[in-house]
């Protein structure tokens, strides 16, 4: 358990704990151990819009408060989440912040803890397993195959001030791109990775990885923008680009778990 300083300026006593916990990609079979007994000792949860709502029925005993954040959708304000988990540990109670995938990867993690930090308050991580883990699993490929590529960038492609990043600087890496929140302008990420990559760079799109909705469609960079609307793929999903990803659909088979329907659509078997 991590703490702020003693001598933090203006920091009140913690009676209580903050947990952040990553609930993974929504399959429950995928939350670790950890998080279900943390779920399990929680007097508060304030659960993610992304995160499977199932979980709530680990934490049996505890006040379950949606706080929804999603990407182009109606949210709740990231303040008022961080004065409730605030409020809720000074009057000392157990407070379990869950967020989808994991909770230090594209979460907001770092404001909340700031708040938590300048307000005193005793704070866990419990990590879990990101989407984009979830998604080369589901297309059966290695994100970091050593064949093709030296590591993995993951990237939002939402950014606080609406603008774009650097996507030839992030293309020129020569690594896997693990791309989290860009369906919404999927054309202009792959046009502008089309000026650095080859067209015919293997792509792939996964959406709502490990659950039951999960779907995905690979194609060359140029098609997988067309590919993925005519499959009528949307958010929560995530867009992988680089040459391992061309591993699934190495060979005249369909990679082991996977099964190929007609229109080049892949599912679990």
């Amino acid at each position: 358990m991590t703490t702020a300083p003693p001598n933090h300026a203006g920091a009140a006593r913690a009676a209580g704990k903050v947990t952040l916990l990553g609930a993974g990609p929504g399959d429950p079979d995928l939350l670790t151990i950890r998080a279900a007994r943390v779920l399990a000792s929680a007097d508060v949860v304030l659960l993610d819009d992304l995160a499977n709502p199932a979980l709530a029925a680990l934490a049996p005993d505890a006040r379950v408060i949606h706080v929804g954040k999603r990407g182009g959708c109606r949210s709740t304000p990231q303040a008022f989440i961080e004065r409730l988990m605030v409020r809720y540990a000074r009057a000392g109670h157990h407070v379990v912040r869950v967020k989808g995938g994991d909770a230090l990867l594209f979460g907001r993690a770092g404001e909340e803890l700031a708040a938590l930090r300048s307000a005193g308050i005793a704070f866990e991580i419990v990590n879990g397993i990101s989407s984009g883990f979830a998604a080369a699993a589901a297309l059966g490929v290695s994100l970091t195959h050593r064949d093709h590529c030296q590591g993995v960038t993951f990237v939002t492609a939402h950014r606080r001030d609406h603008s774009e990043p650097d996507w030839a600087a992030l293309a020129a890496t020569g690594t896997t791109l693990a791309i989290y929140m860009g369906m919404s302008r999927i054309d202009s990420l792959c046009d502008a990775l089309l000026r650095v990559l080859p067209a015919g760079t293997p792509a792939a799109v996964v959406q709502s990885a490990s659950t039951h909705g999960e779907r995905s469609v690979s194609a060359p960079l140029e098609q997988i923008a067309a590919a993925a609307r005519d499959a009528g793929l949307g958010s929560p999903a995530v867009i992988l680009v680089g040459e391992a990803i061309g591993e699934a659909w190495a060979g005249t088979a369909a990679p082991a778990g996977l099964a190929q329907r007609d229109d080049g659509l892949r599912r679990r078997a």
